[in-house]
């Protein structure tokens, strides 16, 4: 086997492998040998087969099998022999005829170009400054919080007094038919339908006609299907709905109390303030870790600068960009950006790409270097969790989870970031700064020259 560096400028190189016809040979006939005592060949005791009647009918499947196996081996002997650790997947280009080689008749000969990962050295962890903006809810916000659960709980009772009609929030019992041109349709028909007017549960314009009936009213409620609608028999079609109005309700907020407490679970309502304050903790947080992770990120953008893999940076920007493009065609793209052209839109977001790949670069080396792993339980956590938004299916998609290597990568990356995030703070300076609830959850821009 002959290797020989052929170029090797910044962060690619090629080499020349060539594995001579006589290796292959001696390889296919080894390969011949070992599988002939298991061949059942019509005409043959079992392992009396001859080799040269073996070569005749299996090979080229077999020099197929011989080279794979030497590319393989040469491919990782080039990264061995030269310490290198790749990009990405090196690319393979055979040269000669291809053909004569599975024909035993000619050297395996190809090139392999290769992207390595750029050598540096990360910054002192134990140097880097940070603040973590903190707040704390206040008991205030707890009751902001309790008032909300009581909203969420109330009930409906039936309204009575001089003010029967019904309101915007109250609760009508209705029965209605469905007609377009006079014709009742499929799903247009309901009886003892509670609708809370005001919810947006029916099609636009329903619930706001049944503001300010009573009940035993009979209300004809014209509105027009939308044309994005789900029935595509139905979309962007006039309908009249015969609605009778059988009772009108107004909504009762839940008392703030033990009994509350008790029927959503909770032992007392000082226990259910606690699980509120434990929430709004939580929540506040999360924002704070991740301003603390974005300061983090940005530091450490600014005192890493080295070569950056480009096939990496093309993969990242062509991820970003396709997503931009998306965005573009349902006119989803955020202000700043709507007026700009595509080559200045391109520019930014290749900025974006690069920054990714620098800062994954840089948390995977800080990772590799301190030996943070994921485990197999963080791992199968992660996939419930993620398996459990699919209902029905979570068990099947589990198992998917469980068997591609590819869903296994998405849900290594996030857990192995955060890893190596806590692993950094853990050593750098952190000093805790508190601030305005505004302030936490306030919308940081990017740095100059990232886009949005």
């Amino acid at each position: 086997m002959q290797i020989v560096e052929k170029s090797g400028e910044g962060l690619s190189k090629v080499f020349g492998v060539t594995v001579p016809v006589a290796d292959l040979n001696e390889r296919l006939e080894a390969r011949i040998t070992e599988i002939t005592p298991t061949l059942n060949i019509k005409g043959f005791r079992p392992g009396k087969v001859p080799a040269a009647h073996v070569r005749r009918l299996h090979g080229k499947a077999l020099m197929a099998e011989v080279v794979q196996q030497a590319i393989n081996e040469s491919s990782q002997k080039v990264l061995t022999d030269n310490n290198l650790r790749p990009a990405g997947e090196p690319d393979l280009k055979p040269e000669g005829d291809f053909e004569k080689v599975i024909e035993g008749a000619a050297d395996l000969a190809y090139e392999l170009a290769i992207e390595v990962m750029p050598e540096f050295e990360p910054t002192d962890l134990t140097k880097i400054s940070l603040k973590r903006p903190v707040y704390e809810p206040t008991d205030k916000e707890v009751d902001e919080a309790l008032d909300e659960l009581a909203k969420q709980n109330r009930t409906y009772e039936p309204r009575t007094g001089k003010s029967v009609k019904a309101k915007k929030d109250d609760q009508v019992v209705i029965d209605f038919i469905g007609r377009i041109d006079g014709v009742a349709f499929e799903g247009g028909t309901g009886s003892d339908t509670d609708l809370v007017l005001g919810s947006g549960s029916f099609i636009p314009g329903f619930e706001d006609q049944l503001i300010g009936a009573k009940a035993g009213d009979v209300v004809t409620v014209k509105v027009a299907f939308p044309a994005d609608y789900q029935a595509a028999q139905l979309a962007g079609k006039d309908a009249e709905f015969e609605t009778t109005v059988k009772e009108v309700k107004a909504p009762v907020d839940a008392k703030a109390d033990d009994a509350m407490a008790e029927r959503l679970g909770v032992e007392s309502l000082e226990k259910l303030k606690e699980l509120l304050k434990t929430n709004l903790e939580s929540q506040y947080a999360g924002a704070s870790r991740f301003k603390l992770k974005r300061a983090l990120l940005d530091i450490l953008d600014e005192k890493h600068d080295f070569p950056l893999p480009p096939k990496m940076v093309e993969a990242e920007f062509a991820s970003i960009w396709q997503q931009v493009q998306q965005d573009k065609d349902r006119g989803g793209l955020p202000p700043e950006d709507a007026e700009k052209t595509d080559d200045q839109l391109q520019g930014e977001y290749r900025k974006i790409a690069e920054r990714r790949v620098r800062l994954g670069l840089v948390l995977a080396e800080i990772g590799r270097t301190n030996n943070v792993q994921v485990t197999n339980e963080e791992m199968q956590n992660a996939a419930v969790q993620e398996a459990r938004r699919y209902g029905a299916q979570a068990q099947q998609i589990f198992d998917m989870f469980m068997k591609d290597q590819n869903f296994q990568a998405q849900l290594r990356a996030p857990i192995f970031e955060d890893k190596v995030v806590d692993l950094i703070v853990g050593q750098a300076k952190v000093k805790d700064q508190k601030v305005s609830k505004e302030e936490l959850l306030k919308e940081d821009d990017m740095p100059e020259g990232y886009g949005a």
